[in-house]
């Protein structure tokens, strides 16, 4: 199979990679892009010759051209659409590791080329679940989530009737500071939040995990997956990270979907897609394991997490301007320039300030995304 990996030097690119390496030569790695880690994406040229290679900025193309002057290279935001979309197309898969709002442009011309994805950037589904639907319903392309949570319930929803399904529940770690209070955290780091206690993530997605976004946009990731009401999806606390998610069907009966913390272990389920392949990764054992924990997660602890929900529900461009402005905080804080509790602040301000439309395409999600970033840039920078 041929692979096109969008986000080849982040967390989920790296590891997507090593099940590459394992896979006794399944895959065929034809296209990469990365943002600006430019002595990783040399590793990468040098082990699995793509034939094509994007990079954010011009000036780090140039680079790789001195050194791979036989690849085929294009950067920024067109970089990107080239990757999805170069060479012809046959027996392909996109996998989608970029972070944030730059992911959805690229899925659209990867649909359209008649591409199957392997989406770990939630974002496409987030602010642009409404087209997306369409889109693979019209290029009868599909789509596999890599997100734990997601893959867990799409497995445990196998050789299901969905119209059984009486709710959905998403597990949380709780992030970084789960067992702060709300004065504690006036006080956190940088340095604090990129501790997560479980998995291994990149620094945008461990803040997003400390403030509960992350869970949000899941649960609008999910409603898009699995075409379920916001009502039948709930979210729990489960701090072992052991239980990804579960599905409760009408006859009171749970699927749950149970393993150790690594992602490495969704992605080659996606990869392998419907096929269930072996990984030799680190077997579960419950007896060590011992006891596991369930608790509700607090809006009042968690403000972020209602937003995203309410968001979701209104549709539009809502959720285009939660996740910029999200976005856009995130990144302020991460640079030092705002407290960690701003973060949903900022969030909420932009919600009241951007009128939400209801009808909308990609140019105006787009738009939306760039608009609110500047607002929240301008104001707190």
């Amino acid at each position: 199979m041929n692979l096109f990996i969008l986000g080849v030097t982040g967390s989920i690119g790296i590891q997507t990679l090593d099940i590459v390496r394992a896979s006794n030569g399944d895959f065929n790695v034809v296209s990469v892009a990365a943002n600006r880690n430019v002595k990783k994406m040399k590793e990468v040229i040098e082990e699995f010759h793509p034939s094509f290679g994007s990079m954010g900025k011009e000036e780090d193309v140039q680079i790789l051209k001195e050194l791979y002057p036989n690849i085929e290279y294009g950067y920024g935001k067109d970089g990107l659409l080239q990757a999805a979309t170069y060479g012809k197309t046959g027996t392909d898969l996109v996998v989608n590791a970029v972070v944030g709002s730059a992911g959805l442009a690229p899925t659209v011309a990867a649909i359209k080329k008649k591409r199957n994805i392997a989406l770990a950037n939630k974002e496409t589904l987030v602010i642009g679940g409404e087209i997306i639907k369409k889109l693979l319903i019209e290029n009868e392309v599909t789509l596999i989530p890599i997100d734990s949570e997601h893959s867990a319930i799409m497995q445990c929803m196998n050789g299901e009737d969905k119209k059984n399904v009486s709710r959905i529940i998403i597990t949380a770690s709780g992030g970084s500071f789960r067992d702060l209070s709300r004065s504690d955290l006036k006080k956190v780091t940088v340095k604090d939040a990129l501790k997560h206690p479980n998995w291994e993530m990149g620094a945008k997605i461990t803040i997003d995990s400390a403030t509960m976004m992350n869970k949000g946009l899941e649960v609008i990731e999910a409603h898009y997956l699995f075409d379920m009401d916001y009502d039948k999806i709930e979210t729990v606390l489960h701090k072992e990270s052991i239980v990804h998610s579960l599905v409760e069907y009408d006859d009171s009966s749970i699927i749950a979907n149970l393993g150790s913390p690594d992602m490495r272990v969704p992605i080659n389920y996606a990869l392998y897609y419907p096929v269930r392949m072996p990984y030799n990764g680190e077997k579960l054992d419950l007896i060590k394991v011992g006891a596991l924990h369930f608790e509700e997660l607090s809006y009042e602890q968690y403000p972020c997490l209602k937003l995203a929900i309410n968001a979701g529900k209104e549709k539009g461009l809502a959720p285009a301007t939660l996740n910029a402005a999200n976005e856009a905080a995130v990144s302020l804080f991460l640079n030092g320039k705002i407290a960690f509790l701003d973060i949903e602040q900022i969030v909420l301000e932009c919600l009241s300030i951007f009128e939400n439309v209801e009808i909308i395409d990609l140019d105006m999600i787009l738009q939306r995304d760039e608009d609110v970033k500047d607002y929240v840039y301008r104001k707190y920078s």
